[in-house]
């Protein structure tokens, strides 16, 4: 029998897949969306824009405010790492719990069912319309069965090795990165018009909100739930740029490369996201973009750019993006569910390495669990439901950084939040301001999910609890590098 079963992970990513990890994670299908419904909320060009331009600050400053964190602590888990280290073990596994049941697993879902539905464009069986089998208490539809084939396929290629992983996610990244600098480009040239720019910026930054009947104004403090729910869309878009924190045991150089990983992956899909919605201002009427059939703003902008070939052509760029970003939620993902066993708050069979030095079992538990939601069909509601939680988490984890540098002054720390302490705690102050907003004026947003998280505390006792307090302190696996 093979006693040579690995026991560490190993340093396999470079800074170029790390970069690849935080852009492909976070560039999905939602930039080709979203903006129909920011626009019918806020009405003007000029808040589509702020709205766009703060989830992209916002965004920046909590990953340059990460790279201390994943500097100090270069483990496989990362968010789960940071919040157990800077708080306690239930802090971290009610970010694992949520982590797990919706807010990973969820988006490998919804984004694997987007892979579906732009598929049927270009193969129409696969359309969410064609009903495979009637369950009665359920269908199966052919855009589930296509997600869930996907999500399969994805999780076995990461099961063969880190190496396969990370060929396909450089490769679908830098390939989507291109295409989508290559429409931003040509909308601007082939189908941008002066016209239709003045026009769509007469609304200047009047905040209104926009339905097919006219205008509606905002009353009183309303205006900071119209601005609060915009920033869902555009801040749930820009999730999981610290998908790369859960490799950082298998990233060369993490005290460097993590950090810069999160920069530079970040701006770029913040400079592409911003450039997107100006083409889509000088491509198409401000009515145009509120009112897209299914609120499929790219696929009415690429139409207006490439005629009738539009259709097919964003199609195959969102299912390239979807493709890669499903990849780089897998392959991250089940790092966290591997480090919580390890430290026996989750089940103790997913705190192994398969002979290819990763975790196959937790990477097809997620794939099971992911599964079952796109059946479900409920995915999309249940990440309505979390991006406040989503929010929440990561407010605490930047709040973490002041509180270990207090409580633990003594940890080595090879980067040091850039801005400490302004721009830390400006993203701790604007994000509770959204949140607070959201909870006052979207309540539909917030109560599930945090319910959702209070549920996570009786599982925790009930459950992982006792056996984490009796367990022996784990100590983070040694790994090894493929340099020398």
């Amino acid at each position: 029998m093979s006693t040579d079963q690995p026991t560490s992970f190993k340093r396999s990513f470079g800074l170029l897949d790390a970069t690849m990890i935080v852009a492909g994670s976070m560039i999905g299908s939602g930039i080709f969306i979203v903006s129909a419904d920011i626009v019918r909320n806020v009405s003007s060009a000029g808040w589509l824009t702020i709205v766009w331009v703060l989830a992209g600050v916002l965004t920046l400053t909590a990953a340059l405010s990460y790279g201390e964190l994943s500097a100090m602590f270069p483990k496989a888990g990362g968010q789960y790492v940071y919040l157990k280290e800077a708080f306690n073990p239930l802090v971290g596994f009610l970010y694992g719990w949520s982590f797990f049941t919706v807010i990973q697993t969820g988006t490998i879902a919804a984004v694997g069912v987007a892979f579906a539905k732009f598929a049927a464009y270009i193969f129409p069986t696969l359309s969410e319309k064609n009903v495979l089998a009637d369950l009665g208490f359920m269908q199966v539809t052919a855009a589930q069965l296509t997600s869930i084939l996907l999500i399969v396929l994805l999780t076995y290629v990461n099961t063969r090795g880190v190496k396969e992983g990370k060929i396909i996610q450089t490769t679908f990244t830098l390939t989507k990165i291109a295409a989508l600098f290559g429409l931003i480009i040509f909308g601007f040239l082939l189908a941008a018009r002066k016209e239709v720019w003045d026009a769509n910026w007469q609304t200047g930054f009047a905040l209104q909100k926009l339905t097919p009947e006219g205008l509606l104004p905002y009353t009183g403090l309303a205006v900071m739930g119209a601005i609060a729910g915009s920033m869902v869309g555009t801040l749930f878009s820009s999730d999981s740029w610290h998908n790369v924190t859960f490799i950082a045991a298998e990233i060369k150089r993490p005290e460097k490369n993590i950090g810069l990983s999160l920069f530079l992956g970040t701006l770029v899909v913040t400079v592409i996201y911003v450039s997107t919605n100006m083409m889509f201002l000088g491509v198409m009427p401000l009515h145009e973009v509120a009112f897209a059939e299914s609120d499929r703003v790219g696929v009415a902008a690429s139409v207006h750019i490439f005629g009738s070939m539009g259709t097919y052509i964003i199609a195959a760029l969102i299912m390239v993006s979807t493709f890669g970003c499903n990849n780089g939620l897998i392959l991250a993902g089940a790092r966290v569910y591997y480090t919580m066993a390890n430290d026996g708050l989750f089940f103790k069979q997913l705190a192994t390495l398969n002979k290819n030095a990763v975790p196959s079992k937790a990477l097809w538990l997620q794939c099971l669990w992911a599964s079952l939601l796109c059946l479900s069909g409920k995915y999309g509601q249940l990440l309505d439901y979390v991006i406040f939680v989503v929010l929440i988490f990561y407010i605490l984890t930047i709040i973490g950084i002041f509180r270990l540098r207090r409580k633990r002054p003594d940890l080595h720390r090879p980067y040091k939040a850039f801005g400490y302490p302004v721009l830390p705690l400006f993203y701790v102050v604007a994000a509770t301001i959204i949140c607070l907003s959201l909870l006052a004026y979207k309540p539909m947003y917030t109560w599930p999910g945090l319910g959702l998280v209070l549920l996570g505390i009786p599982v925790y006792y009930g459950v992982w609890g006792k056996k984490a307090a009796a367990a022996p302190v784990q100590k983070q696996e040694p790994v090894t590098s493929e340099l020398p």
